[in-house]
């Protein structure tokens, strides 16, 4: 059993843990993931870099964990928009208003999309050796969170005679990278085309055309 002078070094670890964590994604969403340094965190919380080091294994760690924060977010609003489209009681509404909601979190934090890109660029083994299992941990939980708003609704569909797909956990997987993609696309709010042989174009393109092409997709994926 832990002692009381355990239990309160304990959670004088994990408040400043939360502190150093706040601090960094509002640094995030101010100046963007990449411009933002461990020292830079540091001076937000008001402690030296060796303090963040003692916290976690290093900035990779730090990332893992503030996406963490930011899913736990998205997740919610996913969970509210499933129950606004359920009130139809279609599995096909529920899907329109889940991808909707992704989408509209995304535009909201650029910082999610980059984060969330910055680790899945990283291989397996990789993230293993830099970030903690525990923490790895969280990252998944957080992750199978939200693709599980996202399946429940596909498997409904299923059961409704909604939806056809080969495997709705498999395409929840991919809605949400491919979604992520299609996010960093409509940030940079250009298409580029080819207006004759060897000469390249740009088109302007919206934050609503990627939203309805994302919805226009999962619909279409849904039903096989």
């Amino acid at each position: 059993m832990p002692t009381s002078r355990q239990s309160t070094a304990a959670a004088r670890r994990r408040a400043r843990e939360k502190e150093i964590l706040d601090a960094t994604r509002q640094l995030f969403d101010e100046t963007g993931v990449r411009d933002a340094q461990i020292d830079d965190i540091a001076r937000a919380v008001g402690v030296n870099r060796a303090i963040i080091y003692r916290h976690f294994s290093g900035k990779e760690e730090l990332f893992a964990l503030t996406l963490v924060s930011y899913l736990d977010d998205l997740h919610d609003e996913l969970a509210k928009a499933a129950a606004r489209g359920d009130a139809t009681g279609s599995a096909t509404d529920r899907l329109v208003a889940i991808v909707a909601a992704f989408v509209d979190f995304g535009l909201a934090y650029p910082a999610f999309v980059d984060c969330a890109q910055t680790l899945m660029r990283r291989p397996g083994p990789e993230l293993l050796e830099e970030i903690s299992e525990s923490s790895l941990f969280r990252l998944g939980r957080g992750i199978a969170a939200c693709l599980t708003v996202l399946s429940t609704a596909l498997d409904d569909g299923v059961v409704s005679g909604e939806f056809n797909p080969m495997d709705t956990t498999l395409l929840a997987n991919h809605m949400y990278a491919s979604g992520l993609g299609a996010l960093q696309l409509a940030r940079v709010g250009m298409l580029v085309h080819e207006v004759a042989p060897g000469v390249p174009a740009v088109a302007e393109l919206s934050a609503e055309q990627v939203k309805g092409y994302l919805v226009a997709t999962a619909r279409a994926l849904a039903t096989g």
